[in-house]
């Protein structure tokens, strides 16, 4: 297994997580600003095991994935405005496509348009947003109030989550999903509501894999390739 991660994440998290698959550390100069510079979720949408890469990614990550996995390249290239940085945040599961109106990079639309569009106002929708088999954790209040109508929904204060140079990250930059398993980059005690996250999500079948003992750490999402 191959596991896209910002080449910027905490040491122990990343040593622990090799324990899992081969590391491919992500990272950007000059095209997004530095916080999100290797953050794979503004470059990459998955789609069950297919990836779509914007088109200005750098070279090297398109010839090494073309080996790994099945990838088709974007239309819209990323860019240092907003909103040029939200095409591919998107959240994608095996019924929905969650993400505000507008905003979508055209492939994924495209490659998406059996699934039922979820609005929502925040762009950065992925940065934002944990789903798991039709489940949802969030720091984001305005998805919150349009998922938990859906599904069952928490919400978590993002205050505690650490990101470079911003005042806090956003809670599905934490984290990944891999088969039961749900890989935080940091530990869940540092939120007040860590009790409530953790029966949630272990009462769905999943085990959660806290990667290293300090605040959740922002790194625009783990992503796996089988």
């Amino acid at each position: 297994m191959y596991i896209i991660i910002d080449w910027r994440i905490p040491t122990e998290a990343k040593k622990n997580l090799s324990k899992y698959g081969d590391i491919i550390e992500f990272k950007t100069e000059n095209i997004v600003y530095n916080a999100i510079s290797g953050h794979p979720d503004i470059f990459i949408t998955q789609i069950g095991q297919k990836f779509i890469l914007a088109p200005n990614i750098p070279e090297k990550y398109i010839k090494l994935l073309s080996d790994l996995a099945d990838i088709e390249i974007g239309e819209k290239k990323v860019g240092p405005k907003y909103p040029e940085t939200t095409y591919y945040n998107c959240v994608i599961n095996n019924n929905f496509l969650i993400h505000k109106k507008g905003f979508t990079d055209p492939l994924v639309l495209k490659k998406t348009n059996d699934k039922k569009f979820i609005n929502v106002n925040q762009s950065y929708t992925r940065c934002s947003l944990l789903e798991f088999n039709n489940f949802f954790i969030t720091s984001d209040m305005g998805i919150y109030k349009k998922l938990k109508n859906i599904s069952e929904t928490i919400f978590v204060n993002p205050d505690k989550i650490k990101i470079p140079e911003l005042k806090h990250g956003f809670f599905g930059g934490t984290c990944g999903v891999f088969e039961n398993k749900i890989f935080f980059i940091g530990s869940l005690s540092f939120l007040d509501n860590e009790k409530h996250i953790k029966e949630f999500v272990e009462s769905k079948g999943y085990k959660i894999i806290e990667l290293y003992n300090g605040p959740l750490y922002d790194g625009g999402g783990i992503f796996f390739i089988k």
